[in-house]
């Protein structure tokens, strides 16, 4: 029960997804020349910006936790390796 207080609150604390100008033109680029490319379609930068507005609101939540995963997994191989080390530091205890 527990755990899903602290899912809870760790939810509450995710903040917005906010780009600055610059990535955001380098992202409105990409979409633009993927749209070209890809699908033989024009779409203009300010369609291109509500697009990126609504993936990163719907999508990406997605991507933030699976971050969060894959964090949480190499922090654990790193809590691993720190247990190892400190059973290698162990004195005998002269019994």
């Amino acid at each position: 029960m527990n755990g899903g207080l602290v899912r809870r609150r760790a939810a509450d604390t995710m903040k917005d997804i906010a780009f600055s100008r610059e990535q955001k033109e380098r992202m409105v680029s990409k979409i633009k020349t993927y749209f070209s490319d890809e699908l033989q379609q024009d779409i203009g930068g300010f369609e291109a910006e509500f697009l990126i507005d609504f993936l990163s609101k719907e999508l990406g939540p997605h991507f933030y936790n699976r971050g969060l995963l894959d964090a949480q997994q190499v922090l654990n191989e790193k809590m691993d390796e720190v247990g190892y080390v400190l059973q290698e530091l162990e004195q005998p205890e002269g019994y």
